[in-house]
């Protein structure tokens, strides 16, 4: 299916947003596979869990929160770095902007790069991109485990392992049994792996499943309320990646192409995945993260709108 832009450049579509209860004040943000936001309402505040891609869409979060709280919102949790998650996060007017240590750095390496990029490759995502002031900076930032309180509510911020990228965060509310994982779950939608680490990222879904969730978040996709439908989302995303990794793997150790991987990929995963959403726009990013990470490449390569069209300049070639 050779074309000759991503297939998320005309994806214009405006998709229709849920706010769904998933646990006691706990809610979760939905728009048919576009970006999730975690909402946490504490006994005297507000916390946000990945903020949108523009102060503009961030204010449409603003606007349901408000039908159910008029508690203030103190703190924005980015679950890592991309553009889609972080560049909303000045409308919420939180007192702290919360990342891993290891977030922070990829938006101070990479965070001008990922903003051009992700512009570039799927527009609709950034309405209103001329509200955005500026790169998002976390103000507080850990390394390992962070707990918060929101009153009585208390919130556990952990790195459980690196997985969408090497900065993921996941926020735990126990009082719930509640997760909010960012993109390291994803709920019949396509992981973005361009900046993943096959590798490592089963593991920490089977650390996300110890934990037993009776509710879950995921980065996009539908809330998963109940035991079987968070345990159906790790088992998805996990074949997601497998199904994805493996052939492009065995494409490597031969000496073989990248379109030749990209062929590969798409034998194995066409017929399982090409209903779920942005499965087209990931999947150029994720052979190519795949085919490095094959290759021995431990760390993601920076990816800007120049290598994007590299990259996809291959694949056609």
């Amino acid at each position: 299916m050779a074309t000759n832009s991503f297939a998320s450049t005309g994806d214009l579509a405006e998709k229709t947003i849920s706010f769904t209860e998933i646990g006691p004040n706990l809610f979760a943000y939905t728009a048919e596979g576009d970006p999730n936001t975690g909402v946490i309402i504490g006994d005297d505040s507000v916390m946000i869990v990945d903020a949108q891609a523009t102060p503009v869409m961030a204010r449409l979060v603003i606007d349901n929160i408000r039908m159910v709280t008029d508690k203030p919102i103190k703190y924005v949790v980015l679950s890592h770095y991309h553009a889609v998650r972080v560049l909303g996060a000045s409308a919420y007017g939180a007192s702290e902007i919360i990342a891993s240590t290891k977030c922070r750095a990829m938006i101070q390496e990479r965070g001008q790069e990922d903003w051009d990029s992700e512009l570039g490759r799927f527009p609709r995502l950034f309405q209103a991109a001329e509200s955005v002031p500026g790169l998002t900076w976390p103000t507080l930032t850990f390394a390992g485990k962070l707990t918060l309180y929101l009153g009585k509510r208390r919130v556990e911020l952990m790195q459980l392992g690196r997985a969408h990228t090497a900065g993921d965060i996941v926020a735990w509310v126990p009082d719930a049994g509640t997760m909010f994982s960012g993109d390291i779950v994803e709920y019949k939608s396509a992981c973005y792996c361009g900046d993943g680490h096959f590798g490592d990222w089963p593991a920490t879904l089977d650390a996300i499943a110890a934990f037993a969730p009776a509710a879950l978040a995921p980065g996009r996709g539908d809330a998963l309320v109940g035991p079987e439908k968070v345990a159906e989302a790790l088992a998805l995303t996990k074949d997601f990646l497998e199904t994805t990794y493996r052939p492009v793997h065995g494409v490597a150790a031969r000496g073989g192409s990248l379109k030749e991987a990209m062929a590969a990929a798409r034998a194995a995963g066409d017929a399982k995945f090409s209903g779920y959403a942005i499965y087209e726009h990931c999947l150029p990013f994720n052979v190519a993260r795949a085919y490095d990470e094959a290759l021995g490449i431990d760390t993601p390569r920076v990816w800007t709108a120049a290598r994007d069209r590299e990259m996809w300049a291959a694949l056609q070639g």
